[in-house]
């Protein structure tokens, strides 16, 4: 995935070849667009924040995939906390908000960004798992596997964010002002623009490609399984990891082509029309954290049920228009949170 959250603001990845570019117009045109952060970041709260209390007051945590669903909403909080002060930066065109905010804002960002590509990842396996394996995989998806497999995660996450997070920090450019970012003067080794190029292809081979090719083969293996066995129930227990899957990919494989075409692309012409489409599809990979948990509200049947739970348990009169299943939504907290 992309190693540095403002690529094309303070142009420190080619230092020497971006110097002479004026990046006015683009910034103007992402300043406008950072407004958007904003309302991103209250609607995922207010989303995710809903899924929190649902898994807390119906599921006891005793699935593979309540668990893994539960770190999943985490890693979307993550990254939608440094929204807020993604967008202030846009807007300000420079960091005034210290260096102690400067190296919050890039954990928030990278931990929330890589560990929520690698438990999309997780999630799907451990479908496929359950479809294609659903008796030999019955001893192996224990609470202790998804456990550890959670935490597997977040050192992996944690080692990925090792280099971007030690490197980014507040410096001054040439313009005399004050950026947040990776700073290319903080790397102490002969050739920095070579190793900051080398990061950031190690990082879209692990947290875009890598994904990428598990989940599509294990969904092939899982739609293969499903349509020989014509398992029903089991294809409707799929959607909600699919969709959450697709609509990931969707939102963010456009960003990354562009984060790509623009480390290539050194002309001051080619850079300004990046910088404008790498300011839409940042916007676009940016919603996926909000519509997110309208996915797991309209997809999954039981997380439906609680939801509507809610609302007649709050608002007594709701109970004549929305209809309540009491032995679905109070069933076995055996069933994972996005069965039928």
């Amino acid at each position: 995935m992309e190693t540095t959250t403002m690529y094309n603001y303070d142009y420190n990845y080619n230092y020497t070849a971006v110097l002479p570019c004026d990046p006015k117009n683009d910034n103007l045109f992402g300043a406008r667009l950072a407004v958007l952060f904003y309302f991103m970041f209250l609607f995922s709260v207010l989303g995710n924040g809903l899924v929190l209390l649902i898994i807390y007051k119906f599921e006891r945590l005793t699935t593979v995939t309540n668990i893994l669903l539960l770190n999943l909403v985490v890693s979307c909080l993550l990254f939608m906390s440094s929204l807020p002060l993604q967008g202030f930066y846009l807007q300000r065109s420079e960091w005034v908000l210290g260096e102690a905010m400067c190296m919050i804002y890039g954990c928030l960002y990278y931990l929330g960004l890589y560990s929520s590509v690698l438990f999309l990842t997780l999630l799907t396996f451990d479908r496929h798992l359950a479809v294609v394996y659903s008796l030999s995989a019955t001893r192996l998806r224990s609470r202790r596997y998804a456990v550890l497999s959670c935490l597997v995660v977040w050192v992996v996450t944690c080692l990925a964010c090792i280099n971007p997070l030690l490197n980014h920090s507040t410096f001054t450019h040439y313009d005399n002002k004050t950026y947040c970012d990776e700073n290319p003067r903080a790397y102490r080794v002969p050739n920095p623009e070579l190793l900051q190029r080398v990061t950031f292809y190690v990082q879209i081979l692990l947290f875009l490609l890598f994904p990428l090719v598990v989940i599509v083969y294990c969904y092939v293996r899982i739609g293969i399984t499903v349509m020989s066995s014509r398992l029903a129930s089991k294809f409707k227990t799929m959607r909600l990891i699919f969709v959450i899957v697709l609509l990931f990919f969707l939102c963010w494989m456009p960003y990354n082509m562009v984060e790509l075409l623009y480390s290539s692309d050194s002309s001051c012409e080619g850079q300004e029309r990046l910088g404008y489409a790498a300011h839409v599809t940042r916007n676009l990979a940016s919603l996926y954290f909000c519509i997110c948990p309208l996915f797991y509200t309209f997809v999954g049947r039981k997380f439906q049920n609680y939801f509507r739970q809610m609302l007649v348990k709050r608002f007594p009169a709701l109970k004549k228009h929305i209809s309540v299943s009491q032995s679905r939504a109070t069933g076995s907290t055996k069933t994972s949170l996005n069965s039928p």
